[in-house]
């Protein structure tokens, strides 16, 4: 490795290093006093707390690494420009194509750490998560994805769910299973869909069927309508199941949205955050992509409190743009592949016409 390149990489990861820091601080700092009064009416000890804010370091690196990223960018090579030490590179003969080379591919392995964070660690820790806040602090039944599927246990009720609509208010695919003191079934519902009305759910129509206990040999089977369902968890409940994808990889999102779609059920959800998962990491490379015309611009004294200022506004400008689209995918106004990524297009064309405007 050339000096050039170590007197960069050296400057760019300490700096990284401070804003990822600083970052995942702040966002604990804030996210613990939003959570600690939930946290001390759940009696939570000190263990419950470290295990929260451990787990959640994770996915605040994902969350906040692409700001930091840009940030790191715009202050190195402005620390470069602001000490001169640029200008003598380029005296050198040194080409910006040079100084910035080893930036990029560095920015690259640490897109690629990204993703695999995102994909294999970011699901275990919020499964966590959720079983420390769901089930050890508030004391609920265990609601989880088995098999691209939700179950959870209330009472002698074994209950599978295959879609959680929360917006519409509705389940899709409902089967209850009751059974005995020897776990064995004796009664099965299943339900198409279910209506949330008059907080209780009503299925338009109901096929039960009743198991002998002693043999499990079926005994009759009717078909009800308008039948209100044993299920005791409301639309609020389900909040949280909808939000499950965060718990899968992109691979299980991806046969989760295949297997709704082959059964008709809307899988829009699914496949934007599938889009959106393979989207995250290219964010890191269009940000540190930004960070170079901003960092090189005329006025060396001015670039280091306006680069951190222009880094904070282009992350927050981000987000807006990408909360929208991500939404507009969710409704269904906009193809999953146009929500995911519109974002990233957006701000690589304009890094490319800021980048346009360097001198070389």
């Amino acid at each position: 490795m050339s000096i050039v390149s170590r007197l960069v990489l050296t400057n760019f990861f300490r700096i990284l290093s401070l804003c990822c820091g600083a970052f995942i601080g702040i966002y604990l700092l804030v996210d613990f006093f939003e959570k600690v009064d939930r946290f001390i009416d759940y009696g939570a000890g000190i263990n419950d707390y470290l295990t929260y804010l451990g787990h959640s370091i994770p996915f605040i690196f994902v969350q906040i690494l692409p700001l930091a990223i840009l940030t790191s960018m715009v202050l190195t090579l402005g620390g470069l420009g602001r000490t001169n030490e640029m200008t003598a590179l380029r005296a050198c003969g040194i080409s910006l194509a040079r100084i910035i080379r080893p930036l990029l591919v560095i920015i690259v392995l640490l897109c690629c750490l990204q993703l695999l964070v995102h994909e294999y660690l970011v699901p275990w820790n919020m499964r966590v998560l959720s079983e420390l806040v769901d089930i050890k602090l508030r004391g609920r039944e265990q609601i989880r994805l088995t098999h691209s599927k939700i179950w959870y246990r209330s009472d002698n009720k074994i209950i599978n769910i295959d879609l959680v609509q929360s917006r519409e208010q509705k389940l899709r695919g409902v089967t209850i299973f009751e059974i005995d003191d020897g776990a064995t079934i004796v009664r099965r519902i299943d339900a198409g869909e279910a209506q949330l009305q008059d907080q209780q759910w009503l299925a338009p129509i109901v096929l039960e069927r009743s198991f002998d206990p002693q043999s499990g040999i079926l005994q009759h089977t009717r078909r009800l309508e308008n039948h209100p369902l044993a299920i005791d968890h409301l639309i609020d409940d389900f909040t949280r199941v909808e939000n499950l994808n965060a718990e899968l990889g992109a691979r299980q999102l991806a046969q989760l949205a295949a297997r709704l779609e082959q059964q008709g059920y809307d899988a829009s959800r699914q496949r934007v955050d599938l889009q959106a998962r393979l989207a995250t990491p290219f964010t890191g490379l269009v940000m540190g992509l930004l960070g170079i015309p901003f960092a090189l611009q005329p006025g060396r004294q001015s670039n280091m409190a306006l680069g951190v200022g222009l880094s904070l506004a282009i992350g927050a400008a981000y987000f807006i743009i990408q909360s929208a689209v991500i939404s507009f995918g969710y409704a269904g106004a906009l193809p999953p592949l146009v929500a995911a990524w519109t974002a990233n297009l957006i701000f690589t064309m304009l890094a490319i016409w800021l980048f346009l405007g360097v001198k070389q």
